[in-house]
């Protein structure tokens, strides 16, 4: 089908639609962990009028847990964020680290199931040596990271054929096309869906092709869908002969805070001949149908041959994890001979926090900064990270490297614009240029170098590096990494540069909140 004879997002009109017994699924746990919270307090002043003994007893509980968290092996930020909290709050902050800080039994058997479903699923990828050696070989320096990433299961393909979207809804009018020439199956994981008018079109293509025959699984966040979809959203579909997968249902397991974690997967595979992923939900601001924040900036990238069936596993893996099962699915049911050949080498790479404290995809984004030679370019809506890798940035800075990150003019979420704003002050001094999209949002999640690019789900906060599933394409070729170097300067182009002067002269109530947002940072 020629892509000028039709568009299928033209004559689309977005809208946006809150479903409110989601919101008040979401009140009612907010109000029990708050209720949580309020207990322990009112419990620790109780008992201190009560019994010195008692005051004492927390006290030394309160030093044991100080001493445990700065020899845990975790995030640094975690662990100061969590002290703070213990030692601010003299009597309810360990009993409070007790509750939500620790690993507890719960949470430890939970992260057990997901990670024996996920560490299933990596059977069944294939690793070819010979093109691990050859690129290697080729490329001395990228071929670093290649090593590190066939070490950590992710096997490198080549011979892909990748498309990449400067723009989410040129992304979804080729999914809509995918999706409408599916014979045999097709799997859809995202983290927001919202009834509106994507959501129509897909729906509608879903419901013909389960008359045709076709398998369609749809997996989606339990977070990301609860507020801006029906009450019964979930029975409908699969009334309608479509399989259906919740991840962590928000109220489940709202007494250990897991509801924290989530899958902010974005994958689609069609017939395993083709696959997508990016930055896009399934709501119409990220088409700009309907318009929150200006422009909707998003980008993705379409990918045709041997990396399509390692997306395929990423997705089985997260849908066998989603749901208490005994069985696993027949992985190589869905293993396709792929159709296209390109010349790009590709890592599908994934990470979650089952997987904590070993954070894979947070390593590989430090190695992209560490091994940048000429220029290093980055788009995230959200820039909260450890001090590690701002010290990584900064060398980059000092040895050369053209060090450019760009992030939203106007921001989705206040706090996370002043926590973003803060981390500015000393990349700046350090010579990193960052530049604020002055066209609305920009929602993109992405990396590139001269070596490679990352193209993806993973923003560049604590949330995405330790309380999410992520996931994202490694590109090596020359088409598509220029391709994506030219919409860097695309968005150069109608971006303000952030001057450190301009840093200096931030409002006061910037300065004034953003040390005390930072402190606890980890737990937003």
């Amino acid at each position: 089908m020629d892509r000028k004879e039709e568009s299928y997002l033209k004559g689309l009109k977005g809208r946006i639609q809150n479903n409110l017994s989601g919101i008040l699924r979401m009140i009612l746990t907010a109000l029990a962990v708050l209720l949580q919270f309020s207990a322990v307090i009112l419990l620790a002043v109780f008992l201190q009028n009560k019994s010195v003994y008692f005051y004492l007893t927390l006290e030394i509980c309160s030093i044991i847990a100080i001493v445990t968290l700065v020899n845990k092996n975790q995030s640094p930020a975690f662990r100061i964020a969590w002290i703070s909290i213990v030692m601010l709050l003299s009597l309810s902050g360990f009993i409070l680290y007790f509750l939500w800080g620790r690993q507890s039994g719960k949470k430890k058997k939970l992260d057990q199931y997901i990670m024996t479903q996920i560490s299933y699923g990596q059977n069944f990828l294939i690793e070819d040596k010979q093109v691990l050696k050859e690129y290697v070989n080729a490329h001395p320096i990228a071929g670093r990271m290649v090593k590190y990433m066939e070490n950590e299961g992710f096997p490198l393909t080549n011979g892909n054929d990748v498309t990449y979207y400067a723009m989410g809804e040129e992304a979804f009018e080729d999914i809509f096309r995918a999706l409408e020439q599916a014979k045999e199956f097709i799997f859809m994981e995202f983290f927001i869906v919202a009834e509106g008018a994507i959501w129509d079109k897909i729906y509608e293509i879903l419901l013909r092709k389960v008359k045709e025959g076709v398998e369609v699984k749809f997996l989606y966040d339990d977070f990301g869908a609860a507020i801006r979809t029906q009450k019964l959203f979930r029975q409908i579909l699969e009334q309608n002969g479509i399989e259906v997968h919740v991840f962590n249902p928000v109220h489940k397991y709202a007494g250990e805070l897991y509801m924290n974690y989530r899958t902010h997967q974005k994958i689609v595979v069609v017939d395993g001949q083709v696959g997508f992923t990016g930055g896009f939900n399934l709501a119409d601001e990220y088409a700009n149908l309907i318009e929150r924040f200006g422009v909707w900036k998003d980008t993705g990238v379409r990918v045709q041959g041997d990396a399509v069936w390692n997306l395929t596993v990423i997705f089985l893996q997260m849908w066998e994890a989603s749901e208490f099962t005994d069985t696993h699915i027949d992985y190589l049911k869905y293993k396709k001979i792929p159709a296209v050949q390109g010349e790009t080498f590709c890592h599908v790479i994934s990470d979650g926090p089952a997987n904590n404290p070993k954070n894979t995809i947070e390593s590989i984004y430090n190695q992209m900064i560490t091994f940048s030679d000429r220029y290093l370019y980055i788009t995230t809506p959200y820039l909260i990270i450890e001090d590690y890798m701002k010290l990584s940035l900064i060398e980059a800075a000092h040895r050369g490297v053209d060090v450019r990150i760009v992030t939203p003019k106007i921001p989705d979420k206040k706090y996370a614009k002043i926590l973003t704003n803060y981390n500015y002050g000393q990349l700046l001094q350090e010579g990193v240029r960052i530049y604020e999209y002055t066209p609305g949002f920009i929602h993109a999640k992405q990396i590139a170098t001269e070596n490679a690019a990352i193209v993806g789900t993973i923003n560049m906060d604590y949330r995405s590096f330790y309380l999410h599933y992520e996931n994202g394409i490694w590109m090596s070729g020359k088409e598509i990494q220029a391709d994506i170097c030219a919409d860097f300067h695309k968005i150069f182009s109608v971006s303000e540069e952030i001057t450190f002067a301009q840093w200096q002269n931030r409002p006061r109530f910037y300065k004034i909140v953003q040390p005390l947002l930072n402190l606890f940072s980890t737990l937003f």
